[in-house]
């Protein structure tokens, strides 16, 4: 596994990412989309250290931000998307999302679970 991006849930990501863009130093801007199998809309932010955070906003982050949260998750790249599933549920991770295709990431798959660390998202290489 490789550290990729964390993930901010945002009521409204035009504001927010204006928000990070006043105070971080954004190299990279991708668009916002519509994602129809997350039910989210996404965008992804490039920080100059590398750092990148992805915006979502819709009905997967609803619950954290009426609790007033807005750390999200954690990703990570893995080469085998299943054996890495089943290797954290072996440890103790809950499956909350199964692997599906990604709109902002060019259709790869993604699948999130709850850890002891709080949400991961695995993204496939």
């Amino acid at each position: 596994m490789r550290f990729h991006h964390v993930g901010i849930a945002c009521r409204d990501i035009n504001r927010t990412k204006e928000w990070v863009k006043k105070n971080y130093p954004v190299i990279d801007e991708g668009q916002t989309v519509f994602d129809p199998l997350q039910e989210a809309r996404v965008s992804l932010l490039r920080l100059v250290d590398g750092f990148s955070l992805e915006l979502i906003s819709g009905k997967p982050v609803e619950d954290f931000l009426k609790r007033g949260m807005s750390l999200y998750h954690v990703c990570y790249t893995v080469a085998d998307i299943q054996q890495t599933i089943r290797d954290l549920e072996k440890n103790g991770a809950t499956l909350i999302s199964p692997a599906k295709e990604a709109v902002l990431f060019n259709r790869k798959r993604v699948a999130f679970l709850h850890t002891p660390i709080g949400i991961v998202e695995l993204l496939e290489e």
